[in-house]
């Protein structure tokens, strides 16, 4: 079959669901996982034939995302800051606004002197906030915590893969007994609430962990209120607090810091407007 005609099968079938840009995307990521093909391989060999072998996980691929599986999934790793993290379904699929939170972070510590800071990062998931910040900051000595050890072991793989040190160990948040001090703590907790789920797409609440996605409705801080408390111990003199956050709780987040005496609050909106970041320092 020519691949412009299975390109032309994967709208037929999937504009409904997707919309054509994101089809074409997807398209794109999987002629190019599968079969080296780059994405103007159609604009140059219109008359491209493919083999039966060829065409077979691409239609397995169009197959799965009729049910809504994630393209991550289906190709088995995401890019993130310019590098590639291996997903599944025992961790989140990285996010564009936590790029921006792991780019905050970056461009302070371009503006700070210490050369070999403390990080720890908790909740890691696939480890992509502190495998990109050791890849950026060669200096710093990186951390790195999650309750799940079917998470660590993708994170492992993911630090080997993107060839940084990050010190990974298996902890609860709840039940931290580290006696450490850090000059960085991050967190992309679970933040979502129950009554939030109608927003989201199937393919996130079908495919991706809910441990690492919801909360109560009755108390969706319950997580920063037990990091915020470690922080507040836990940080060197000066040292910062970064947070992604519920884009509706970003006033609670602000008090919650203020009552753990954070001093220069900031609020930042992400790429779509909304309250997402959130900084403290210890004073």
């Amino acid at each position: 079959m020519l691949l412009s005609e299975i390109n032309n099968i994967f709208h037929e079938e999937l504009n409904p669901l997707y919309g054509e840009q994101e089809v074409s995307s997807f398209f794109y990521l999987l002629i190019d996982h599968y079969l080296g093909l780059e994405r103007f391989v159609l604009a140059l060999q219109p008359n491209l034939v493919l083999t039966k072998t060829e065409e077979e996980p691409l239609f397995s691929g169009l197959s799965e995302l009729k049910q809504h599986k994630p393209i991550q999934h289906i190709i088995g790793y995401t890019e993130f800051m310019d590098m590639k993290f291996k997903v599944g379904p025992e961790v989140l699929i990285p996010r564009p606004e936590t790029e921006e939170l792991v780019r905050w972070i970056l461009e302070d510590c371009n503006t700070q002197k210490e050369e070999r800071l403390q990080i720890l990062d908790m909740g890691t998931g696939s480890g992509c906030i502190p495998i990109s910040l050791a890849k950026h900051l060669e200096s710093a000595v990186v951390h790195a915590l999650d309750v799940s050890p079917n998470a660590l072991r993708i994170a492992r793989k993911n630090a080997a893969m993107n060839a940084v040190d990050v010190h990974f160990f298996e902890a609860d948040i709840f039940q931290l007994e580290i006696q450490a001090t850090y000059d960085i703590i991050i967190s992309n907790p679970p933040y979502v609430r129950e009554l939030e789920k109608k927003e989201m797409s199937p393919n996130v609440l079908e495919y991706e962990p809910d441990v690492a996605l919801f909360v109560s409705d009755k108390d969706p801080l319950v997580f920063y209120r037990a990091i915020v408390n470690f922080a507040a111990q836990s940080l060197s003199e000066k040292g910062c607090l970064y947070l992604e956050i519920n884009q509706y709780l970003g006033e609670e987040m602000v008090q919650l810091l203020a009552t753990h005496n954070f001093k220069h609050i900031e609020l930042r909106k992400d790429m779509f407007g909304n309250d997402r970041m959130i900084k403290g320092v210890v004073s």
